[in-house]
C-alpha cells in the first residue's frame, strides 16, 4: 500500500518529518479537475503577497464577476479591467490575469496538455505568463497536478517550518534544497506537512 510505503520512507529517512506523520496523519496528495486549472492559476495571481483570508474575500468578489461564478479566460479578456479593479485587485495583477486568459484562449498555454508535461516542463511552460513565477507553478504542481515531489525553496512558510521542525536560527535556499532531497521522491507530502505544524 502506497500510504504505508510513504509512512515507511520518512521513518527512515527523517525521524521528524515522520514525528509530523505522527501527529497529523499523512496528508492526501491529488489532482484537481482540468477544468478548475484555469481557476487555480488565476487565484494563485490574486492571492500573491495577501493573506489567505484577504485573499479568499478577493478572490470570491472576483469569481462574483463572472456567470454562474465560473471564470473562463474567454469571458475574461472581454471583462472590464476596472470592474476588476473595483473587486480589490491591482492593475499589474488585472494585467497578469488578462495575459494569463490570452495565452489561455491563444493555446499558448494549453491547460488540456500541461497534465502530461514533467515537472520541470510545466514550470517551463507556466512561467511565460506575467506574473507567474516559479513559486505559482511550483504550488500549481503540488494543489492542482497532485504531483508527489515538489519541493519550493522560495516559500517562506516552508522555510519558517524548517527552520522551527530543526531548530535553525536561519537557513538558506541551498540548506532547504539540501535537507529536502532526503523526502524524495514524496517531498510534498513533507511540504504539506511542514504548512500543517505552521497551521498548529
Amino acid at each position: 500500500m502506497l500510504k504505508q510505503k510513504i509512512i515507511q520512507h520518512f521513518k527512515k529517512n527523517d525521524p521528524k518529518i515522520y514525528l509530523l506523520i505522527k501527529k497529523y496523519d499523512l496528508p492526501v496528495v491529488k489532482s484537481k479537475s482540468q477544468n478548475d486549472y484555469f481557476w487555480h492559476l488565476a487565484r494563485s495571481i490574486i492571492f500573491q503577497q495577501l493573506s489567505g483570508r484577504v485573499g479568499e474575500v478577493i478572490a470570491n468578489r472576483f469569481l462574483s464577476l463572472f456567470p454562474n461564478n465560473i471564470a473562463e479566460p474567454e469571458k475574461l479578456i472581454k471583462l472590464d479591467a476596472e470592474k476588476i479593479r473595483k473587486a480589490g485587485i491591482s492593475y499589474s495583477k488585472i494585467s497578469y490575469l488578462k495575459d494569463l486568459a490570452k495565452r489561455t484562449v491563444s493555446g499558448e498555454i494549453n491547460l488540456k496538455k500541461i497534465s502530461r508535461l514533467k515537472d520541470q516542463d510545466v514550470i517551463d511552460h507556466l512561467i511565460i505568463v506575467k506574473g507567474i513565477g516559479q513559486w505559482t507553478a511550483e504550488m500549481f504542481l503540488m494543489f492542482s497536478l497532485g504531483r508527489m515531489d515538489v519541493f519550493s525553496t522560495g516559500d517562506l512558510g516552508l522555510k519558517n517550518a524548517i527552520k522551527r521542525l530543526y531548530g535553525l536560527e536561519e537557513i538558506s535556499k541551498e540548506g532547504m534544497e539540501q535537507i529536502s532531497l532526503k523526502w524524495s521522491p514524496y517531498r510534498t507530502h513533507a511540504s504539506f506537512l511542514l504548512w500543517k505544524s505552521l497551521d498548529a
